[in-house]
């Protein structure tokens, strides 16, 4: 049996292909080892995956894909804690844009693009990934993901710089000041899912004018700053990857036609796509 992980900043897809054929999906917390230890992992998978240890012994392929395991350093922190749960198993760690990029490139080159909480973009040649300066995270990248949403409409909110209309929409499914924003963002951990959190309102507003322009606005600067960064940006489709993108799918669209991005697959999550791939080259 071959197990495989996508962890995001917000949540972790498993799936298990099954015996009889039929794959066994499993959920847990974002596992990033940038924010969790090895300890703290290893606790998150007793408590969160209960029903996917008793299959421990059966699973001979461990391949797990992640936000922040993009260094050997990050893969030992997962692999570490995987082990001790999954003994007998080979544990392959990595990061979520290689998922990501065998999800939707398959063995063709393109790039692809995550747009969920966080966001980061790679050039996948058709075997392995090509990263470029970006996922610098919430406080120094994020470019057209969920945190910025939720920063931009935070901000606004404050600043009461919202139409009247909409700050009070946003008041009372909020009921936010100045106090809860910043114990929030810089006293509790996970910041970057709590502004995530808030991207959930744009959906609601989606067709005021002022929804469709901070969208336009935020999707053009992950263009301008991730996508255009590759000289040989529209030689190749550009797939998408994630909640933000899979949701808000026309509003991207839109911005990547006029800027003369040629978009290839958007599916909200790999894991499906992924586990397929892993089975094939695998078997």
């Amino acid at each position: 049996m071959i197990l495989v992980a996508d962890s995001g900043s917000s949540k972790t897809d498993w799936l298990l292909s099954g015996p009889d054929g039929e794959p066994k999906a499993f959920r847990s917390v974002g596992l990033n080892p940038y924010f969790h230890t090895e300890k703290e992992i290893l606790k998150i998978l007793q408590e969160q995956i209960t029903d996917l240890l008793p299959y421990a012994p059966q699973i001979a392929e461990i391949y797990f894909f992640g936000a922040g395991c993009s260094s050997p350093d990050r893969h030992e922190i997962v692999s570490n804690a995987l082990s001790v749960l999954f003994p007998q198993s080979y544990i392959s760690v990595d990061s979520d844009l290689l998922a990501s990029a065998y999800a939707t490139c398959g063995h063709e080159k393109g790039f692809c693009c995550i747009l969920g909480t966080g966001s980061n973009i790679s050039f996948f040649d058709g075997e392995e990934i090509h990263d470029g300066q970006h996922g610098l995270g919430y406080v120094l990248g994020d470019e057209g993901a969920g945190t910025i949403i939720g920063k931009t409409l935070v901000t606004d909110f404050l600043y009461d710089k919202m139409p009247a209309d909409i700050h009070a929409e946003f008041n009372e499914a909020y009921h936010l000041d100045k106090e809860i924003v910043i114990k929030n963002v810089y006293q509790k951990p996970a910041a970057n899912s709590y502004l995530a959190s808030f991207s959930r309102f744009i959906a609601k507003i989606r067709q005021t004018e002022y929804a469709q322009s901070l969208l336009k606005n935020i999707f053009q600067e992950f263009v301008d700053t991730n996508i255009k960064s590759y000289p040989q940006y529209n030689k190749f489709k550009c797939h998408f990857v994630g909640s933000i993108a899979f949701i808000f799918s026309i509003e991207l669209k839109a911005v990547c036609e006029e800027n003369g991005v040629h978009v290839g697959k958007i599916i909200r999550q790999p894991i499906t796509d992924l586990l397929e791939f892993m089975v094939k080259r695998n078997g």
